[in-house]
């Protein structure tokens, strides 16, 4: 077994999924804005301290994957946040895209820029501990888009990176989102889903990624948040799972997947449902989460440093619940209580 193929093994370990805490600057303020706190690195700091330091963390959560800044951060006890983490069994990893810029010929469309500096970037991150990276792309369904284009410049980024992770022993979590804003239909989400991976697979191999020491971490198939009609978390399941099973290699260790804008209970309730579905598929279905992990947590410290206790046990509720999900044990009766 090489070192990334542990690695990879690891962020998708039986009952654990992957906590999603790379939120940038501008995106962790408008979550601290809706409990009003001030977005300054005194208060993000703290916030991840509450969420990193949280009791045994380590039985549901495999990783993190962190912010530049917070990756260079220390706990209010003077070890870093990558120490802390690896004190809960948890591995670290880095965000090390650089957001989106508009594409030339397609207004509507965006690529992922960072590239540019990455091979410099990396070798940082490791020194620092860094054991795993992170890249997402986005693609937009809309009138006349995606276009193929758009989804080809994509896919050849993400596997620039995953193979430059790769070269410096980085597991790559190679992020294709296909967004769910939008009116169109769970069959246009899965026709553009399948598309998107076959792309990006086609890339990664062109570039001679190790497909063993990397993790998928996409979209789950929904209906847009403006469809009238809302596919089922069962209908979700079942598309998501077809999907994957006509694009993803079997050598993949694991999927994780993101929860994109989805309430904390149906991110639950279809990763329940997809890994109910999960007999005969030859990789591990995970979870990545950010918000679908974080919401009622936020709400509960509020910025109150008496509120930690508080916040760190609504926290590891969801992690729990999700962990249960995860393994398609979720029963509506242990996710109300």
């Amino acid at each position: 077994m090489t070192e990334l193929n542990k690695i990879a093994k690891q962020m998708v370990a039986s009952h654990k999924g992957i906590l999603a805490a790379d939120e940038s600057t501008p995106t962790i303020g408008k979550r601290l804005a809706k409990i009003n706190v001030e977005n300054v690195e005194e208060n993000r700091k703290a916030y991840r301290e509450l969420l990193f330091t949280a009791p045994n963390m380590g039985e549901y959560i495999s990783g993190v994957i962190l912010y530049d800044e917070t990756i260079r951060q220390r706990a209010s006890d003077g070890h870093t946040f990558v120490t802390v983490l690896e004190k809960q069994g948890v591995l670290p990893g880095i965000k090390v895209d650089e957001g989106t810029e508009a594409i030339a010929e397609s207004s509507n469309e965006v690529v992922t820029k960072g590239l540019e500096g990455l091979p410099k970037r990396l070798p940082e991150y490791v020194n620092m501990g860094a054991k795993f990276c992170k890249w997402r792309a986005v693609i937009k369904i809309g009138d006349g888009i995606p276009t193929d284009n758009c989804i080809q410049i994509n896919a050849e980024r993400l596997a620039k990176y995953a193979k430059l992770c790769q070269e410096s022993n980085l597991a790559p979590i190679v992020e294709p989102e296909v967004l769910m804003d939008g009116s169109h239909t769970i069959e246009k989400c899965y026709e553009v889903t399948k598309k998107t991976l076959t792309v990006v697979f086609e890339e990664l191999k062109k570039a001679g990624v190790a497909l063993d020491g990397m993790v998928l971490k996409p979209n789950m198939v929904l209906s847009g948040t403006e469809c009238e009609k809302q596919a089922s978390a069962k209908e979700v399941a079942e598309l998501t799972v077809k999907c994957l099973k006509e694009t993803v290699p079997a050598e993949m260790p694991g999927i994780v997947f993101l929860s994109g804008g989805q309430s904390e209970e149906f991110a639950c309730e279809t990763l329940n449902e997809i890994n109910k579905l999960s007999a005969g598929c030859p990789w591990q279905l995970s979870f990545s989460y950010g918000r679908a992990l974080q919401a009622s947590t936020l709400k509960a410290w509020g910025g109150n440093p008496s509120n930690v206790a508080e916040a760190q046990t609504v926290f590891l509720e969801r992690c729990k619940q999700t962990s249960l999900a995860r393994d398609g044990q979720l029963s509506s009766r242990t996710q109300n209580g």
